[in-house]
């Protein structure tokens, strides 16, 4: 048989020919290579070789083919560099029977900085119980975002033990917590906390701050006028941040309410979670018993009743320059109810004990401004050009508002046992009341 030029025979493709094994990717020629091929194919033969439409599909299937292959390659590749790099092979974990922080050695990399650089094992304690975890977990890590908290919990990284648990999840005691590593920003501290802990230690303000109660639940202050309950809104430190500069190995100190910052008397301090969660419960009225709380406040002109229980709807607002106020609002404001009982006509003022059932910010202020009795030396609500003149030594030198919270009575969380705190008032009141009287 004559072989024509068109007949000419061209070999399949051969292994040499195709490049699965060129590490760098898909060659250049590549394409044109198989294509190539393709072309050189010709009509069809007798002896099974590929026709030339035949030939061009091979060709094309196979280069599809390669650069599906180069493209997985690199994607497992990049995936592979980004774990070496950034997650290490981590540390054995303690056993379950360590009921501190892992010592091992930490891993290496971007992720080896702060306390947790590696994984780390924590047995829940009596402080912990009954917190939930993603609030237990944003405390423990200063300075990791809420986001990135509950994406570890969420992918499973936060296990509680050994299975995974949700975010709202309340820790129990015992329960071992398994903390990934995560990069923690180590927070410089407060030169103004740091000033105020050499103050109290040095004795300077401790007479401000007096104890009035302390167990190992919970202990109650003296909170003296000027200094708010805790730091924020341009305010550097207050009475918690103070208590734990000066008791460094407190496990646990947390507010149990706020006063306002003018405000002087008794503090409630929880040294313990479970102590905290009651008293909550308590000032939520989620138990019978309740926490009586009495303020004595000296208002302006005579009030009328020995008795009277203010009942108004309050809202809270801002004010042009960023301040927060709260005003009556009974369509869409929150209910209050405080008690008033007269203790004392004097002249040109009343002295007064204000029993609060709800506690509303400024509840006592707004209610007895509303009233018309505004409280003397109040800056927010009070009567201005009072205010300037009693500050006059000669007028009893009174620079602050007479709000004073005097008595704090309720059951104790953990013995059952009922207590009552009161607190002193301050030498300027009580040089004020004084002038009052006999002025």
């Amino acid at each position: 048989m004559v072989k024509r030029k068109w007949q000419r025979t061209s070999p399949a493709v051969s292994k040499n020919d195709r490049p699965f094994s060129v590490p760098n990717g898909v060659p250049t020629n590549a394409g044109s290579r198989f294509f190539k091929t393709a072309r050189e194919s010709g009509p069809p033969r007798q002896n099974g070789d590929f026709s030339g439409v035949q030939a061009r599909r091979f060709a094309r299937t196979k280069f599809t083919n390669i650069v599906n292959k180069v493209s997985a390659q690199d994607r497992w590749k990049q995936r592979t560099r980004f774990k070496i790099n950034e997650i290490k092979v981590y540390p054995k974990m303690p056993s379950a029977g360590d009921k501190s922080l892992s010592q091992a050695k930490p891993a290496t990399g971007p992720i080896a900085d702060g306390p947790f650089a590696a994984a780390s094992m924590l047995t829940i304690d009596e402080a912990s119980v009954g917190q939930r975890l993603d609030n237990f977990l944003v405390t423990l890590l200063k300075g990791v975002p809420k986001s990135h908290v509950y994406r570890i919990v969420r992918s499973g990284e936060v296990r509680v033990n050994k299975g995974r648990v949700a975010a709202d999840y309340r820790l129990v005691e015992g329960d071992l917590v398994r903390v990934p590593p995560v990069r923690t920003v180590e927070k410089k501290p407060n030169p103004s906390v740091g000033d105020a802990s050499q103050a109290f230690s040095a004795g300077k303000a401790r007479p401000a701050l007096s104890l009035l109660f302390e167990d190992d639940a919970l202990l109650a202050i003296n909170k003296p006028a000027g200094l708010a309950v805790h730091g924020g809104s341009g305010i550097s430190f207050g009475v918690i941040e103070a208590l734990r500069a000066l008791r460094p190995e407190a496990k646990f100190l947390e507010l149990v309410h706020r006063i306002d910052r003018e405000t002087s008397g008794v503090l409630l301090i929880a040294k313990k979670r479970s102590a905290l969660t009651a008293l909550h419960a308590m000032l939520r009225g989620d138990t019978a018993e309740r926490i009586e709380k009495h303020y004595a406040a000296l208002v302006k002109g005579a009030w009328p009743d020995e008795r009277r229980h203010v009942r108004v709807k309050l809202v809270k607002y801002l004010t042009a320059g960023g301040e927060r106020r709260v005003s009556v609002d009974e369509d869409d404001g929150q209910e209050s109810h405080t008690i008033i009982t007269r203790k004392a006509l004097l002249p040109g003022a009343t002295l007064l004990d204000c029993e609060i059932k709800t506690g509303r910010t400024h509840q006592i202020r707004v209610h007895l401004a509303h009233l018309g009795f505004p409280i003397i030396g109040d800056d927010k609500y009070g009567d201005f050009a009072l205010n300037k003149h009693v500050a006059a030594a000669k007028n009893g030198g009174l620079k602050r508002m007479f709000l004073h919270a005097r008595l704090v009575a309720f059951q104790h969380p953990l013995s059952g046992e009922k207590l009552v705190i009161e607190a002193p008032l301050s030498a300027d009141l009580v040089r004020y009341l004084a002038h009052v009287r006999h002025g």
